[in-house]
């Protein structure tokens, strides 16, 4: 491991200055660290791009990991909302709300002096349903986590030495995940999640998905936190109502990244 994070502070050394695509996780924060301590605070700008899709509570807590980095950011507003092709929620979502991002950022680039746009992709994100990545490839967007072949588990393990917030931080991804493919996109959809995963990780769940099938609220969480979600039920059952579902379910499978993808395919028109 020592050989591939010596791999990657030589790969952010030759990119002289630039924008860092930052969402408070544990990739992009361990990515962000590096290129402050390695290119200076003054040759790195990090770019937080906020939509209906990122929670307000991500959104506070990678302001602060920004600022605890000594990182200069800036927060844009990203459009992915008013694109009919991120609406309509097909299997290719998160290209076209990563072009959009990238697109931004590219502007910035360019208006700020920047050499290029970096981001947060690891070694192990190209054995998974990544869409997104098209999008990072097509704008000539350089990952250097996956340049030095960082896994997820070296990730974490540096951002642990380093002593990083986000070491064990859980994987996050968009609110739009929550929702299956082909079910179109819309606000009030998003606050439901949004204000549903909210009240459970208040209630102390670390691990949580609130995956949204019409009103149906299907909740995932590690299975030894079953208990917790029955012992709790009454409360959960009331506020998720009050939130708009009408049923909720406890998913028995637990929690797993990506179980929208477990549904049969629908192919993008």
């Amino acid at each position: 491991m020592n050989t591939k994070f010596e791999k990657l502070k030589d790969i952010v050394k030759g990119l002289g200055r630039v924008l860092v695509a930052f969402s408070g996780g544990v990739d992009s924060t361990l990515l962000l660290k590096i290129c402050v301590d390695t290119l200076g605070p003054e040759n790195v700008l990090a770019v937080i791009g906020t939509s209906p899709t990122y929670p307000a509570r991500e959104l506070a807590e990678a302001r602060a990991i920004a600022k605890t980095v000594m990182a200069n950011c800036v927060v844009i507003e990203t459009p992915e909302m008013d694109d009919p092709d991120f609406i309509r929620n097909q299997r290719d979502r998160c290209y076209y709300c990563k072009r959009s991002l990238f697109d931004l950022m590219g502007e910035i680039t360019e208006q700020a002096g920047l050499n290029h746009v970096v981001e947060g992709s690891n070694l192990d994100d190209m054995n998974d349903f990544r869409p997104g990545r098209r999008a990072v490839e097509e704008k000539g967007v350089i990952s250097p986590l996956l340049l030095a072949k960082l896994t997820k588990s070296d990730i974490r393990e540096i951002s642990r030495i380093l002593d990083l917030p986000t070491h064990n931080k859980p994987s996050y991804a968009c609110l739009a995940s929550r929702i299956p493919y082909g079910t179109p996109i819309d606000k009030d959809l998003l606050r439901r999640i949004e204000y549903s995963e909210d009240f459970l990780q208040d209630l102390g769940f670390k691990q949580i998905r609130v995956r949204c099938h019409g009103d149906v609220a299907r909740i995932e969480v590690p299975v030894q936190d079953f208990g917790t979600v029955v012992a709790k039920g009454e409360k959960i059952y009331e506020s998720l109502k009050n939130f708009g579902f009408t049923y909720i379910t406890l998913d028995l499978k637990g929690y797993r990244t990506g179980s929208m993808n477990e549904e049969g395919p629908s192919t993008p028109h």
